[in-house]
């Protein structure tokens, strides 16, 4: 049984993919992310002609927490119409871990109700973070 929390996650991720704009791969993805304010934030893929000008749903979502002064990830949970629990791609990995700690849980998920929780660490092991740059 899932917990409240992952209720309302799944439950946003699931309506805003409904949203989305995929026409040309026709794979609509949602996301949905609870910050650590308890706030929850979704996006949806949006495709463009232009292939890789297209963005997707862990950046939408990435993009209203930050918009709203969000900076942290406290959960994330994708979800797609995929044979199994779909994971977010190499980029969104790393833009994940941008505010998402090595502990934070994301729940990969499909439309039929699969599910596998895996930490931050084990999405993008190895991940380049901010205290990789070099400090002035």
């Amino acid at each position: 049984m899932m917990d409240v929390d992952a209720t309302c996650l799944e439950a946003a991720a699931r309506a805003v993919r409904e949203n989305a704009h995929a026409p040309y791969s026709r794979f609509r993805v949602g996301a949905a992310i609870r910050a650590a304010s308890g706030r929850i934030y979704a996006g949806c893929n949006v495709e463009n002609a232009s292939y890789p000008e297209g963005t997707c749903a862990e950046a939408g979502a990435i993009a209203a927490m930050v918009a709203a002064g969000d900076t942290e990830i406290a959960e994330v949970l994708v979800i797609a119409d995929a044979p199994g629990p779909v994971a977010p791609c190499g980029g969104c990995r790393q833009r994940l871990s941008e505010f998402a700690g090595p502990d934070v849980p994301v729940t990969l998920a499909n439309l039929r109700g699969d599910t596998r929780t895996v930490s931050m660490a084990e999405l993008l092991p190895g991940a380049f973070v901010k205290s990789d740059l070099p400090r002035d």
